[in-house]
This record gives C-alpha cells, sequence and structure tokens, in this order.
C-alpha cells in the first residue's frame, strides 16, 4: 500500500494557512487547499480528508504534493498552463499583415475586418484577432501637420530647456490668443443629462458675434493671465503686454514662449520690447504650436465651458470665459513637460522620413 509523503508545517505556514481556510472572503478552491494541507499536517491520511471535506482522492494528493514542492506559492496560485496552440497558420498572419498596410480595397481608403475577410476567404474574426495581435487599427486616423521650419530642431531644445530646466530670478510664460471665440446659440435648447441618456444639444446654431482671448500660463504655478479683446491687433498685444510687465514682480525676468504671428513682431512691438529687456521671446517653431503649454490650458477651458455651451450674445460668452477663468484660479497645478527635446526630433524625423517614403 502506498503511503502519502509527510507534511510539516512552520508556525508561520500554519498561521497562514488557518487564516485562509477561514477567511470569508478568501477565495473557496484556496479555503479547499488550505484544509486539505492542514489536514495533511496534522498527520491525517489521504483517505480521511477525502471523506471529511468531500473531494475526489486525486484533489487531495495533488495539493498535498504541490505543498511539498512548493509551499504556500504552490496552493495559493494555480500552475502556469500550455494554453492553446495558435490555429492561425504564420503565413495567413504575415499575408494579412502586408495586405493591410501595403494595399486599399476596390472604392474604399482602407481595409475593415469584413472586406479583407471576404478578399482573403477567411472569417472576420480571424483578421480582428490578427490585427488586434499586432495592435494595427485600419479604421483610426490621426490628424498631423509637420514643421518645415528649418530651425526646427533648436527652436525644440531651446523651449523643451525652459520647460524642464527653467532659468534662475525667472518666470516662464507660455502666451497665445484663441482668436475668434464664436458666441453660438443652439437652435433648440440643450437636453440636460439624464440616467440612460447623455446630455444633447442641437447641431445647427445661430452665431452671435465673437471675442478674442490672449492667455499666458505661468508654467511653474500653473497661474494664468488673461484679457478679452474685440480684435487681436498688435495694438492689442501690447496693452496684454503691459499687463503682464504689471502682474510679475519687477525683478524677474520673463521668458515667453509665443508663435510667430506678426502682431508679435509689428516694429511697434519690437520698439515696446527694446524698451523692457526683461521680455526675452522665444518663438515656437513654424507649424509646431504643439509645443507652447498654454495650448494644453486653452483646450480645457473649450471642452470644459465653451463647447457645449450655448450663448445668446457675445457677454454671456465673456461672462463664461471669466467664470472659468476665475474659477480655475482658485486651484492653479503647475503645468510639468516631461518628453526629452532629443525624442521629440526622433520621432518628428522619424515621420518626415514616412512621408517621403511611405514605410
Amino acid at each position: 500500500m502506498r503511503v502519502a509523503s509527510q507534511v510539516i508545517v512552520t508556525e508561520e505556514e500554519r498561521r497562514r494557512l488557518l487564516a485562509w481556510s477561514r477567511g470569508r472572503s478568501t477565495q473557496q478552491r484556496l479555503v479547499l487547499r488550505s484544509k486539505i494541507v492542514l489536514r495533511a499536517a496534522d498527520g491525517v491520511q489521504n483517505k480521511e480528508i477525502v471523506d471529511e471535506l468531500h473531494v475526489r482522492p486525486e484533489t487531495v494528493a495533488l495539493w498535498r504534493s504541490r505543498f511539498i514542492m512548493h509551499r504556500l506559492q504552490g496552493i495559493e496560485r494555480d500552475a502556469p498552463r500550455l494554453g492553446r496552440k495558435p490555429r492561425i497558420p504564420q503565413n495567413l498572419i504575415d499575408e494579412v499583415i502586408d495586405r493591410t498596410l501595403h494595399t486599399k480595397p476596390h472604392g474604399a481608403t482602407h481595409w475593415s475586418t469584413r472586406t479583407l475577410a471576404k478578399e482573403m476567404g477567411v472569417s472576420n474574426f480571424t483578421i480582428h484577432r490578427i490585427w488586434k495581435a499586432h495592435r494595427i487599427q485600419p479604421h483610426r486616423e490621426r490628424k498631423i501637420k509637420l514643421s518645415k521650419d528649418p530651425e526646427f530642431n533648436e527652436k525644440v531644445r531651446d523651449i523643451v530647456g525652459l520647460y524642464v530646466n527653467p532659468p534662475d530670478k525667472a518666470v516662464v510664460i507660455c502666451m497665445d490668443e484663441k482668436n475668434g471665440i464664436q458666441a453660438l446659440d443652439r437652435s433648440q435648447t440643450i437636453l440636460p443629462l439624464r440616467p440612460g441618456m447623455p446630455a444633447s444639444r442641437s447641431y445647427d446654431y445661430k452665431r452671435n458675434g465673437k471675442i478674442d482671448l490672449f492667455a499666458a500660463l505661468n508654467i511653474l504655478d500653473g497661474t494664468v493671465i488673461t484679457e478679452l479683446h474685440r480684435r487681436h491687433r498688435h495694438q492689442e498685444f501690447l496693452i496684454f503686454l503691459r499687463s503682464i510687465d504689471e502682474r510679475v514682480p519687477q525683478e524677474l525676468a520673463i521668458h515667453m514662449v509665443l508663435d510667430n504671428l506678426d502682431t508679435h513682431t509689428h516694429p511697434d512691438v519690437e520698439r515696446w520690447l527694446a524698451r523692457h529687456p526683461r521680455f526675452i521671446l522665444h518663438f515656437t517653431p513654424k507649424g509646431a504650436s504643439w509645443i507652447n503649454m498654454v495650448e494644453s490650458w486653452l483646450s480645457i477651458l473649450t471642452k470644459r465651458q465653451i463647447r457645449r455651451n450655448s450663448f445668446r450674445n457675445v457677454n454671456e460668452l465673456i461672462k463664461a470665459i471669466n467664470e472659468f477663468v476665475a474659477t480655475y484660479q482658485k486651484n492653479p497645478r503647475p503645468f510639468i513637460w516631461t518628453v526629452k527635446a532629443d525624442e521629440i526630433i526622433r520621432k518628428v524625423a522619424r515621420l518626415r522620413e514616412l512621408q517621403v517614403t511611405g514605410k
């Protein structure tokens, strides 16, 4: 007659096994395994454990041996399994990927699972599995515009350097205008959010005027300086520069990140800057406004207060913008740049290569 191997547990192991065997929130399979090991450690034979716990003999033998070999870890977790063998031949996978990436169906811009499945004589679920495994998403598209600025690399390193290592005795301000914010009045009443149904707004509207927003974000503390103007000429820009000059302590230099708009380089602006040398301008590369962090703040304003709202006139729009700014200023948060300049330059160079070669 075969005799089961003796199970010896330490005090710590017994304490853990007892906790598992009595735990109300413990998985039932772990409760059973713990009871089997504890009874085995008390010298009870497998046949008696089978009768006591109402389990199969193979189950008792398995967890007795698993504990002896792997201790607590052996019963806490299931052993790794081989898993199902892949049913899709590798040559089919390669062909699906190649067709998806390098061909187009007749009369369409991209493949769908059904059109490609019909073309290749397989099920659309097979195409879906291959695409999912290789992170291919023909139905998705992102918008992109690559900067053609010949000084792109130098400007990126300059601006990112300001973000990650701001100079001493200075503030870094990201400035931009959000031009032509429209006071759109929806043609029908906006339906509020309800259980089981999102808020609804009509797709058509009436234009009731527009306003221009000037915004300057202090990246160190997240505060913003804003002004609303009817126009965005160099005269309004000069007014905004004077506001920044008044709001920032005089002992601090002002490093300002902004785009290449003509109003920013007007002769009157250049003469004013010459009289105020603490203003140091850092122009973003042409076609790369995304590197200006105030764009993120303006995006938040649009999503939270403007896009889903309705305004009967410009004054209501101005009031809504000012309310958002006042609320934001109560709890501003610093904007932190995390991407290194070299990584940006490398990715842009790769995208430019793709535009040229298409590979």
